[in-house]
């Protein structure tokens, strides 16, 4: 079913009056409050330290904060209410479950044996084996259990700059900058992927090779590991390094590998997965299945709710891993991401998706033509990447411009995401190019206005 004229989110919003900004922000009672609770709370993410905004309320893709701003929602909890704040379906379906049973452990229930049953249809065919979990490192700590069950091979290889999780081995996955000492773990290897604007490896020409990366992924593993990988562990866009969309040709020469070595392909989609990038799965955007895969953030539109899936000949090794947890497929939890998966069909969002990364595409590239700090911009449907440089020539990386346009932009009543020179966007894919192009002229003055004051 398509959406109405009038969709939901828009029941009574003026958004002639969205943006709203009555206070600077952060705003007094914002800054009250964030002062009241970081006294107690530490280890805040950069951008709440950036710019910390209390927010006390959320309805489809507006924010709303203790001191009465309005903004406009490009972060979506950090890729999580891909759907918008409080689905009045995804609320009522929790709402519901919280009034009837809360938790019975791993046992079945007849709301989990619905969203198993219609998880698999969403699902690439032979993709037929799931363990529902409450948080994505978790379920990728699972996979790589299962991985290690199935294969009996215990090392893994994943990539530069990819992002799995903030416990012992998801954090081995991924780059160390802040461990306190720490090493990462015994049998985990970090091998380069192909990033289209900074490639490692390039022909003759200068355009990137992506046989060169996989050629030395195959020599890295005759040289560096014991010869008993287990999986190769990727993200299929990599969301903190900048929403890094690899070439068309990389996973499915990856597959390829893979199945030439007897290594099995992980792929991490908490980030990507459920409407995201316009598909269930990202990916399916290179006619790619993985072994395994991990769902997470969307899955549930804000209730912490994440899988692990696998294909029919591997789900039997989750017997072997202890892979139940205490809160995981609870009965809120699996309300939720069943309202969430019906929600996405039922609306036609994967299609509205695909039509809002046209719309940003062509946004996006008509910003870069104007403005000479932006070196390269990504998109594929609602997960967008902004890089900013110095220079053009030499890619250079401009923090300082990234805090500038990030804390310029949440001032006019735009939240999203920073990460350093790079502007990370994940709007909500329920919203109307009307909607989307207000926040795009909030963001492309935020970065006029950067450049003036650096002298551009």
């Amino acid at each position: 079913m398509a959406q109405t004229s009038q969709p939901w989110w828009r029941e009574g919003i003026d958004f002639g009056q969205v943006p709203h900004m009555v206070t600077d922000s952060p705003g007094p009672e914002s800054r009250a409050m964030h002062a009241r609770a970081s006294g107690i709370i530490k280890g805040l993410s950069g951008q709440v330290k950036l710019h910390p905004v209390c927010f006390k309320e959320g309805f489809g893709v507006v924010l709303r904060d203790v001191d009465g701003n309005s903004y406009l929602d490009f972060s979506s909890g950090i890729y999580v209410t891909t759907l918008g704040h409080c689905h009045p379906k995804i609320s009522g379906a929790v709402a519901k479950a919280a009034h009837t049973l809360m938790n019975a452990h791993d046992f079945t229930t007849p709301i989990k044996t619905e969203l198993l049953e219609k998880l698999i249809t969403i699902l690439p065919p032979g993709v037929n084996g799931a363990q529902l979990y409450d948080s994505g490192t978790t379920a990728v700590e699972a996979a790589l259990r299962a991985a290690r069950a199935f294969t009996g091979k215990h090392e893994f290889i994943s990539f530069y700059m990819d992002f799995h999780g903030k416990s012992g081995h998801s954090v081995s996955l991924a780059k160390m900058n802040k461990t306190n000492g720490a090493s990462r773990a015994e049998g985990f290897f970090l091998a380069p992927r192909p990033d289209p604007y900074r490639p490692l490896f390039t022909r003759a020409d200068g355009s990137l090779d992506t046989d060169a990366y996989i050629d030395f992924l195959g020599t890295f593993i005759d040289n560096a590991t014991t010869g008993q990988v287990a999986a190769v562990v990727a993200e299929p866009i990599q969301g903190w390094a900048g929403s890094i969309v690899p070439p068309d040709d990389f996973f499915p020469k990856l597959r390829k590998l893979c199945d030439e070595r007897g290594m099995l392909l992980i792929a991490d989609e908490v980030l990507t997965s459920m409407g995201r990038t316009g598909k269930w799965l990202a990916m399916e955007h290179w006619d790619t299945v993985a072994d395994i895969s991990t769902l997470g953030k969307g899955f549930g539109n804000g209730f912490p709710v994440t899988a692990m899936v696998a294909r029919e000949e591997i789900k039997e090794s989750f017997e072997k891993i202890s892979a139940s947890t205490s809160y995981g497929g609870n009965p809120m939890a699996c309300a939720a991401a069943l309202a969430s998966i019906e929600v996405i069909e039922e609306e036609g969002l994967l299609e509205n998706a695909q039509r809002l990364e046209r719309f940003f595409a062509a946004r996006l590239q008509g910003m870069m033509a104007a403005h000479p700090i932006i070196g390269d911009v990504r998109v594929k449907g609602c997960l967008l990447g902004v890089e900013l440089v110095k220079d053009r020539a030499t890619k250079e990386p401009f923090d300082e411009a990234g805090r500038m346009v990030y804390q310029k932009a949440f001032r006019k009543g735009l939240a999203w995401i920073p990460a350093g020179h790079i502007l990370r966007l994940s709007p909500p894919i329920i919203m109307d190019e009307e909607v989307a192009g207000k926040g795009m002229e909030i963001l492309e003055e935020a970065i006029a206005e950067t450049e003036r004051e650096l002298g551009y």
